[in-house]
């Protein structure tokens, strides 16, 4: 089997992937702030967005683990996916009963998306600098 050079990601890969989950996690928390909702409610779609971004970084630790040959627990990788899916689920149903207009559960649905693609990027990219800086110092 050929081995693959790794490339360090470029600066502006890094930089967009920064901004995506920023933009998307700030602008999402900007929305509860003004939103007319109680207290519990705005707790609720805070709680699903902090469980959605640990659960999109497990689960692209775990994918980019097993591609490496580092052993992941089938528990850990199926529970990283289920987890994921139940924080796209729980808001979801969330916003579908929410009394919002229309606009407004499509600002939270997209800036929650927004910010896990921005999570998973950055996990990403901060999992190949460490290998390319590894690669790197074993030749030296």
């Amino acid at each position: 089997m050929e081995t693959v050079k790794q490339q360090q990601p470029s600066a502006a890969f890094v930089a967009a992937s920064w901004i995506a989950l920023l933009a998307g996690a700030v602008a999402f928390n900007i929305g509860l702030w003004n939103a007319p909702m109680q207290l519990n409610e705005k707790g609720y779609y805070f709680t699903v967005l902090m469980f959605g971004l640990f659960a999109a970084v497990s689960v692209q630790k775990s994918v980019r683990d097993q591609m490496e040959g580092i052993p992941v627990t089938a528990i850990y990788y199926g529970l990283s996916w289920f987890s994921t899916i139940l924080a796209v689920v729980l808001l979801t149903v969330g916003l579908w009963n929410a009394e919002l207009t229309r606009s407004e559960k499509g600002f939270y649905a997209m800036s929650f998306v927004l910010a896990l693609f921005g999570a998973i990027a950055v996990q990403k990219n901060t999992r190949d600098a460490k290998v390319f800086r590894r690669e790197e110092d074993a030749k030296q």
